[in-house]
């Protein structure tokens, strides 16, 4: 018996939308918009990349379990701050409690959380400097 190319089709077809990607939020957010897929993707443990441009509350997707970057990638960090862009420590420390200790540090130490100002670091060095995964070749 040979399967359809329907059922054939839907399986492909969901195995790729179990693997998430940053780029429809590079632009960032709000929490509201981030908390649940960083929620979804650490309760069922499935691939999530982190491509192109990431920028502010994108970076939040650093705290999934299962986060891979592409080299290619550029994240965009700065301080946590509230609706009228005054800075807070408490979005700030949400958004800090989100990267790994490596990340975490350089960022403090460069004072990258104390401003508005986007500072850049690319996918490349996210790998090599702070101890982040590859995502393998698609």
């Amino acid at each position: 018996m040979r399967p359809s190319l329907t059922v054939i089709f839907a399986i492909v077809s969901s195995a790729a939308i179990a693997e998430g990607s940053s780029v429809p939020y590079g632009g960032g957010g709000r929490f509201e918009r981030f908390d649940p897929i960083v929620s979804q993707y650490n309760r069922t443990g499935e691939l999530f990349r982190i491509e192109g441009h990431c920028r502010s509350m994108c970076t939040l997707f650093l705290g999934i379990k299962n986060v891979c970057i592409d080299r290619r990638a550029t994240l965009l960090f700065h301080a946590g701050s509230d609706r009228a862009r005054n800075i807070h420590p408490g979005p700030t420390n949400r958004m800090l409690n989100a990267y790994n200790a490596s990340l975490r540090s350089y960022l403090i130490a460069n004072h990258a959380m104390e401003t508005l100002r986007l500072h850049s670091i690319s996918g490349r060095d996210l790998i090599q400097k702070f101890g982040y995964r590859e995502c393998p070749g698609k």
